[in-house]
């Protein structure tokens, strides 16, 4: 899933950002060594944080019922996971990095999900749309500047984006339901046979559980008999 996400951000940065201007995309450490090596403009996507989304799991399992409402297939629910990854642009001028990240700010702002026609392979089955989020503070109280100095880069103008998006399981076909009734078959010592169908009794409707059991009334409680005459007639 991973790899068709960055895949995704790479057609979408190419097609409404960059639009054939020759730049290239990639996806490695902006390190001060790989910096140092730059000599093309350059739009880096680099992935430092993947975590699931803990507030959006849900426990227990998703069931498929037939047009009998029994329970033909169940699954675990979706987990959701939130890719950050920091957005850097790497041209000449400081002037030109700024038009690329307010291109690509833009760009990002007009999308909360991604589009259908970008969700290739396994996207195109994750459940519920894979949402797209640029430039808000850092979860889990983690600084930008904290990257930048794991990396061991000079600090300088980034977006932070963060993909959310579903990781389905796979549905588990459930026990067949119990058939209605039984057929059950004796054999006498002459070689007799016979044969007896028990139906499964079907639930009483809603709402009518000991209304008619154990002679109940119409009131709830147990009908009474006609009391018997004491004179003789």
């Amino acid at each position: 899933m991973i790899h068709e996400i960055d895949e995704a951000i790479e057609s979408l940065v190419k097609n409404e950002v960059l639009d054939g201007s020759g730049a290239e995309v990639v996806f490695e450490a902006p390190t001060k060594e790989w910096a140092s090596r730059r000599n093309t403009p350059t739009v880096d996507i680099y992935l430092y944080d993947i975590r699931e989304d803990s507030k959006r799991r849900h426990i227990g399992k998703l069931r498929t019922r037939d047009a009998d409402g029994l329970v033909v297939s169940e699954q675990e629910p979706p987990r959701f996971f939130r890719l950050s990854y920091l957005v850097t642009a790497w041209t000449q001028r400081p002037e030109d990095e700024h038009r690329l990240l307010s291109a690509m700010l833009f760009t990002f702002l007009r999308h909360d999900t991604l589009p259908d026609e970008y969700r290739a392979g396994s996207l195109q089955d994750s459940p519920g749309p894979i949402l797209i989020e640029v430039a808000n503070p850092p979860a889990e109280q983690r600084q930008i500047s904290e990257v930048w100095s794991a990396l061991g880069g000079e600090l300088k103008a980034s977006l932070d984006l963060v993909v959310t998006a579903a990781i389905g399981s796979e549905p588990i076909t459930a026990i067949p339901a119990a058939p209605k009734g039984l057929a059950l078959r004796t054999s006498g010592t002459e070689g007799q046979q016979s044969e007896r169908r028990i139906e499964r009794p079907e639930p009483p409707p809603a709402g009518a559980e000991g209304s008619a059991a154990n002679g109940a009334g119409p009131g709830g409680g147990r009908a009474r008999r006609p009391a018997a005459s004491g004179g003789k007639g």
